[in-house]
């Protein structure tokens, strides 16, 4: 199998159209056993790639399972909104308006123009109807690789982009479905080709934090303590907050330091830092990856990594055959959850379908776990593919998990307990390098259950807590000098 497209109705492009296997998204996403040691490239054709939907999961887990998708979640969150893209229009509306002037306004084919100057052109991996428009495709395309993607834009002599949004299979009219299906021809008879990349430029680290956070993964004394071993190794620490993303590109490398999420503007700073070339912890594929436990549920399984029995939930009707896979209590996990929100232990057939009712109504999918109950979690902190500092947290008190929520109080968290590396059992600190070498080789932390039945890893964290006197009590300044020296030897590459 070389190349397959993803649809979510058989009817929405048939077999017969293409010599390239067709596969709906719901057989994608629950049958992985299909593709073997296969790695096929994908064309996500869903009819609906908002957050969470079963488009946004097709790529997602295709990420996971090491298969080549188009679009990738991260096209996804980019086109979401207009603020994350807008660092492309200008070079974008430069081509356009180019093209546009070659065509001495005789009505290019493929654009539908209004009277009140408003337009909207089609293009289908990087070709245009009209070959005028083929450089602003390729351009587009070459900044957001997505198989269909329609432009809206207005203004007189010189036009405007007004919006870029991926345009859903289902949305095409009149021969628009035939233009499509010529350049997917084209495009499967090429190479596949990497994305474009950014350079850096100066040499001064921005920390991205928030002053009135309650669970920041820094706390602000932590940040002082190492902007002060930073300052001996030359690099200055500059702390910015979300109003300053305009600010950005002043400085050299991004250190994110808020609980991030790919829907705020902690995946809006990532990316912009990428995109200039900076090096960046939490880079966002990373975030990506980390934020949600589907994602990393599929990959860590996929790596034959030790983990809890999960069961990836897409109906309610499922909820019948859970306890049967995963014995009582089952653990119910919303996709995009952090420091213990979001995880729910339901012990009845009643308490199960009420929550997984109310969950399926916020996300297409659901996380279900068998419960591991443990004194503690194991926190392997890994940087660059290497042991960073080991912690134990305790369970919070007369709770089941490290943090406590309840409405109107204060967050009630465990103890905790550092230890040097060299104490760490070997099988925990394999395991947990191994997991966070399959994110990347930015900065992660690795939860594992250790019991009498053997290892779990419960997930992977893109933004581990890394705070003076509690991480760093057995390493000291060598952790803070190891983070250091992350950045320095990218700004010196």
């Amino acid at each position: 199998m070389s190349w397959l497209i993803i649809v979510d109705q058989n009817r929405d492009f048939a077999n017969a159209d293409t010599p390239h296997k067709v596969m709906t998204s719901r057989d994608y996403l629950s049958r992985p056993q299909l593709f073997g040691e296969m790695k096929p490239k994908i064309i996500n054709l869903s009819r609906n790639y908002s957050y969470q939907a079963s488009g946004y999961y097709c790529s997602l887990l295709a990420e996971a399972r090491g298969h080549r998708i188009i679009p990738a979640v991260e096209t996804m969150v980019e086109l979401s909104k207009k603020t994350l893209y807008k660092h492309a229009l200008p070079e974008l509306e430069d081509v356009l308006n180019r093209c546009l002037e070659k065509s001495n306004g005789n009505g290019c084919n493929g654009r539908h123009e209004a009277k009140n100057g408003e337009a909207d052109l089609l293009a289908c991996f990087g070709m245009a109807v009209d070959p005028v428009l083929s450089p602003f495709s390729r351009l587009l395309f070459d900044w957001f690789r997505a198989p269909i993607l329609r432009v809206q834009y207005e203004g007189g002599e010189k036009k405007q982009i007004k919006k870029i949004a991926l345009e859903p299979l289902n949305a095409l009219k009149g021969g628009e479905m035939d233009f499509l299906r010529t350049a997917l021809d084209a495009y499967t008879r090429r190479a596949w080709r990497a994305a474009r990349t950014r350079v850096p430029a100066k040499y001064t680290l921005a920390v991205l934090y928030d002053p009135q956070e309650e669970l920041a993964p820094s706390k602000e004394h932590s940040l002082k303590h190492f902007a002060k071993v930073a300052e001996k190794h030359s690099l200055e620490v500059a702390p910015i907050t979300k109003g300053d993303l305009d600010r950005l590109a002043e400085f050299d490398a991004l250190f994110i330091r808020e609980t991030t999420s790919i829907d705020n503007h902690t995946y809006r700073f990532a990316r912009r830092a990428q995109q200039e070339g900076m090096p960046v912890i939490d880079d966002p594929q990373s975030m990506i990856r980390c934020t949600n436990k589907v994602y990393l549920a599929e990959l860590l399984t996929a790596n034959r990594l030790p983990t809890p029995k999960t069961v990836i939930v897409q109906s309610i009707r499922q909820a019948e055959e859970l306890p049967g896979k995963l014995g009582w209590p089952v653990v119910l996990k919303i996709p995009d959850g952090s420091f213990s929100r979001g995880v729910f232990k339901t012990e009845t057939p009643e308490a199960l379908k009420t929550k997984l009712k109310a969950l399926l109504e916020e996300s297409d999918l659901v996380i279900a776990q068998e419960y591991i109950p443990t004194a503690f979690d194991w926190r392997i902190g890994v940087l660059d593919g290497e042991p960073l500092y080991a912690c134990q947290y305790m369970m919070a008190h007369r709770h089941w998990q490290i943090v406590k929520h309840e409405p109107g109080k204060a967050p009630d968290e465990g103890r905790f307990k550092t230890l040097p590396l060299g104490e760490v059992p070997k099988d925990v600190m394999k395991a947990a390098v191994e997991a966070a070498r399959l994110i990347g080789d930015g900065l992660y932390g690795v939860d594992l259950k250790q019991t009498d039945k053997g290892l779990y890893i419960i997930e992977v964290n893109d933004n581990p807590d890394l705070n003076h006197g509690i991480e760093d009590l057995n390493e000291k300044d060598v952790l803070w000098e190891k983070l250091i020296n992350w950045y320095l030897k990218r700004l010196e590459a």
